[in-house]
């Protein structure tokens, strides 16, 4: 592999406090060195990277890759018609700037197998992108009556848990699978293992299309009210404080949730939480047109909720970002508002959105909107620290921070089309994602 400079950018690295124009240097798989601009020496490939930023690798702590476990011993066609694949993920990781992304298990059938959670790990290595890292399923088939064997899941590499896409509604199965994962540690990841929570009361969701509100009375459509995300936090965060395991709450979407959430940190409580760019840029207002592109879990609220939630990303309550890249058919979003299932893309689109909405504002600097994707979502997962150091794993990514584009899903990497930023206009690109010392992605602007 040769030894390659990215020369002249401005290397910020939120590990070390480093922000500050140099060259960086990738020897093999390894970084080998950070200098000061032109004094790198010679080099087999050099990256002219003036006016760049080159910052650690982005990280992306909550994806959706739909390929179920073991699907090779299946039927084929089945795995042409997903709507993502492992592979084609990852492609579409790394042409966002993403090098490390963590798969979600509710797949058909779901990750909740030592078996599983290997052979989703093989096929990220398989396809030769970004690197994926997998959380397995909290209880069993995620169907919330018992624990998953977490221990085996652990010893195959899992990460973390979750039964993302649905809450452990028993109170007394989701203490025990807490207690569980708080008694289990990852080489080299003292203090338990993270269970990753999609906080929605299931009784108070019940049937929900879109946020209760006025739109959804005008569109004649049941509501999920505020609520049953609030009640869900409390009770996470209640049990985290109880059990003393890392809970974490994904993709936060309402006020209440975030004073919860602020008020468990303040009591000591071992909670981390996500927001997305979703729920920072849109609002419920956002599907009066009945575009099921717009219908996601939990859904769009309202521009209060959204405002609440982008403040505390700023003030550090919330303490990273994540894309949950939640990839569907264009046949099935055309079933209609109340038919269709919820989620959206967002893994090409994220890193331009989150300049738009905390670096143009401006609320974040450069170096704090790194720091919250890659430290922060590192340390949720209990992932080695990022960082632009010698030594360290050359997982590098290159952001052009004046590159002006539009957001056109039919040029994604992604077999999806669910985005629903089409045609917004964002500043702020990655242009070159390295991954183990080579160039995975490289932006073709023809």
């Amino acid at each position: 592999m040769p030894r390659t400079v990215l020369a002249a950018g401005r290397i910020i690295d939120p590990a070390s406090g480093r922000d500050a124009p140099g060259d960086l240097v990738i020897d093999a798989d390894r970084i080998a060195a950070v200098t000061g601009p032109g004094r790198a020496g010679p080099a087999d490939e050099t990256v002219d990277c003036t006016g760049l930023l080159v910052v650690p690798g982005l990280i992306d702590p909550h994806v959706h890759l739909r390929e179920p476990p073991l699907a090779d011993r299946g039927d084929p066609a089945r795995l042409d018609a997903l709507p993502e694949t492992i592979a084609t993920g990852t492609a579409a990781a790394v042409a966002g700037g993403f090098t490390t992304v963590c798969a979600m298990p509710n797949t058909d059938p779901p990750i909740d197998s030592a078996e599983a959670v290997a052979w989703t790990i093989a096929r990220g290595r398989e396809a030769g992108l970004a690197r994926v890292v997998v959380a397995g399923c909290l209880t069993r088939r995620r169907a919330g009556r018992e624990p998953a064997d977490l221990e085996a899941m652990r010893d195959a590499g899992a990460v973390a848990f979750t039964d993302d896409g649905s809450d452990v509604a028993d109170d007394a199965v989701f203490e025990a699978c807490l207690t569980a994962a708080a008694g289990l540690s990852a080489p080299g990841r003292p203090g338990g293992m993270p269970v990753l929570c999609h906080c929605e009361d299931a009784g108070l969701a019940a049937g929900g299309v879109l946020h209760a509100g006025p739109l959804a009375t005008m569109l004649g459509l049941p509501g999920i009210p505020r609520g049953a995300e609030e009640l869900a936090v409390r009770r996470a965060c209640d049990l985290a404080a109880r059990t003393g395991c890392r809970v974490h709450i994904m993709h936060v979407s309402t006020e209440d949730a975030v004073r919860v959430i602020r008020d468990a940190k303040a009591a000591g409580a071992p909670v981390t939480a996500e927001a997305t760019p979703h729920h920072l840029a849109l609002t419920a207002d956002d599907l009066a047109g009945r575009d099921a592109v717009f219908k996601v879990s939990p859904p769009l609220r309202s521009g209060h909720d959204a405002d609440a939630v982008l403040g505390a990303v700023c003030d550090g309550t919330i303490d990273c970002l994540a894309t949950d890249h939640a990839p569907h058919t264009t046949r099935a979003k055309a079933r209609g508002l109340a038919e269709a299932p919820a989620g959206m893309i967002g893994l090409e689109s994220a890193l331009g959105l989150y300049v738009r909405m905390v670096i143009d504002t401006p609320l974040l600097t450069w170096p704090g909107l790194i720091g919250r994707l890659t430290t922060a979502p590192a340390r949720v997962l209990g992932l080695p620290e990022p960082r632009l150091a010698p030594g360290a794993p050359a997982d590098v990514t290159v952001i052009d921070p004046s590159a002006r584009w539009t957001i056109d899903p039919s040029r994604f990497a992604s077999r999806a089309r669910n985005c629903p930023f089409a045609g917004w206009t964002v500043t702020g690109r990655a242009v070159r994602t390295i991954v183990a010392g080579r160039s995975v992605y490289v932006l073709d602007e023809t």
